[in-house]
């Protein structure tokens, strides 16, 4: 009579406890990211308009309204982006000076050639707090079309999706574990 491979045993135990706590830890990012999509959402909902922090933005200030001086632009460059009618074009992007110092992106408006905006010198901003972090202007500037809105619905949610397929992952390998000890128990 063939007996159980203890140290194989083991390994196989070992990683199917591993693939389940990466499948646990998946469903509390799961949780952690639904109140993080809820909280940009209410961000997105509210009126009111907070000032730009000299010191920076943090992911918990995404998707608020705010504003800031643009005392002076480092430079100008441009990236993808949308309209609002959902047309692939390019963002044109500015990197302000901030009063305090330190500097902020600013994403001035929307047009289909690149470098549309290289006039524009600065002022006042009004828009979306959008991650990079970058300010969307709303209304757009330098005579640019308005890009589409920041909308926190297009950050992906993957981690239910993750978890299953980690736990997909312990149950095979458990499965053709069973397999081989059954057709290696069988054999002896």
């Amino acid at each position: 009579m063939r007996r159980i491979p203890v140290l194989s045993t083991l390994v196989v135990l070992a990683a199917v406890a591993l693939m389940v706590s990466l499948g646990v830890w998946q469903l509390h990012r799961l949780a952690w990211k639904e109140a993080l999509l809820a909280d940009y959402a209410a961000a997105q909902r509210t009126g009111r308009e907070i000032a730009w922090p000299s010191k920076g933005v943090d992911e918990t200030l995404f998707y608020h309204r705010a504003y800031l001086t643009c005392t002076s632009v480092a430079s100008h460059s441009s990236m993808a982006g949308r309209n609002t009618a959902g047309e692939s074009g390019i963002a044109q992007t500015a990197e302000c000076v901030l009063p305090g110092g330190g500097t902020a992106l600013v994403v001035l408006g929307w047009a289909q050639q690149p470098k549309a905006a290289l006039a524009w010198e600065g002022g006042k901003v009004h828009g979306t707090i959008a991650p990079g972090p970058r300010l969307i202007a709303d209304p757009p500037l330098a005579g640019l079309q308005a890009n589409a809105r920041p909308d926190p619905s297009e950050i992906p949610n993957n981690h239910f999706s993750y978890a299953m397929q980690w736990f997909f992952f312990a149950a095979t390998a458990l499965a053709i574990y069973a397999i081989a000890l059954w057709k290696r128990l069988r054999q002896g």
